[in-house]
């Protein structure tokens, strides 16, 4: 009797298994070509196929194609980060069609970009911390090749920022402080400069972004322009090349989504209430990207650092039993 009983229950949990799979079926993600969008899309990876019954593949992607591919064919099936400001009007589009959904936010700040200096500079004189002590203390930040100027890192020459960076640069009036553009040439290169400084406890000043690994490695403070934030003005001068006198904003959140096809929300309403929860700081984020860094891991391995060891930040997406499930794939690695 007990015999039956126990098969009785095996059968029915095999069942209940293979519905949920069934439900949830091939699920397509998007592995983009930067280190937060891999991490994302093998986290999301391994929850759904361990706690939700997914049959999980990992596809290369990038902005224009996925978010194309996405609206147009219906595939991918998620897209774990998405920046999506870069291609609004092409999702907004597939939204209003019904061909895909912003299921949830990838960063709960949003992408961030700013002005910035590094903390131990700001710790010793807070004026630092405003644009107003930075133009003060020009004199500082030393210009690599002419003592007579300072030096502000603006973004790698071609790269969208440089605009919006150097509108900001002269709405501030910062020739008139004494700085200078420098091209640092890359992102290897204005990363480089920020480690350079920061290890030789020298002064810095300019642009950069977040979540990234360098934000995460090295602490630095975001610049205040006194000015608040003007969106609408930002979109539509301060990142056009063309923007006559501009006017002084800081920069705003820039929205980093998860998108879904609504193929795949249709038949799998849990994994869409786990990717609705799922969602990093850019503090988690950029201590994570530090690690994979520091560590030259991949998606798969930094997977398993954040499900392994920082329990206290997926255990929140996702129910109890779907977070037991996770645990018991975890133990079988």
């Amino acid at each position: 009797m007990r015999k039956l009983l126990a098969a009785t229950v095996l059968l029915t949990a095999i069942s209940a298994t293979q519905a949920y799979a069934s439900e949830c079926g091939k699920v397509t993600i998007a592995d983009m070509n930067w280190n937060s969008a891999t991490l994302l899309a093998n986290v999301d990876r391994f929850i759904l196929q361990h706690g939700y019954g997914c049959e999980t593949d990992l596809v290369p992607g990038d902005t224009m194609p996925t978010g194309t591919s996405m609206v147009e064919k219906g595939e991918p099936d998620i897209a774990p980060e998405f920046w999506s400001n870069s291609m609004k009007a092409a999702l907004d589009r597939g939204v209003e069609e019904g061909r895909i959904l912003y299921a949830g936010k990838s960063f709960s700040d949003g992408g961030e970009e700013g002005f910035w200096v590094p903390e131990y500079m700001v710790k010793k004189d807070p004026s630092l911390a405003t644009i107003e002590g930075i133009k003060k203390n020009a004199k500082l930040f030393k210009h690599p090749e002419d003592d007579d100027k300072s030096a502000f890192y603006n973004c790698p020459a071609g790269w969208n920022c440089q605009i919006s960076a150097g509108n900001l640069f002269e709405a501030l009036k910062l020739e008139d402080a004494g700085f200078e553009l420098i091209d640092p040439g890359s992102g290897a290169g204005l990363s480089g400069s920020i480690a350079k400084a920061y290890e030789r406890g020298e002064a810095w000043f300019g642009y950069y972004w977040a979540p990234t690994a360098v934000l995460g490695k090295y602490k630095m403070v975001k610049v205040d322009f006194g000015s608040g934030i003007d969106a609408k003005y930002f979109k539509e001068c301060l990142t056009n090349a063309e923007c006559v006198d501009p006017k002084v904003s800081m920069y705003p959140p820039s929205n980093v989504d998860t998108v879904i096809t609504t193929s795949f929300a249709k038949r799998s309403p849990a994994a869409v209430e786990y990717l609705g929860k799922r969602s990093f700081t850019n503090t988690q984020m950029n201590s994570l990207l530090a690690w994979m860094e520091d560590n030259q891991a991949d998606g798969e391995a930094v997977m398993e650092e954040v499900l392994t060891n920082h329990e206290d930040i997926w255990v929140k997406w996702v129910s109890p039993e779907v977070a037991d499930k996770v645990r018991g794939a975890l133990a079988d690695l």
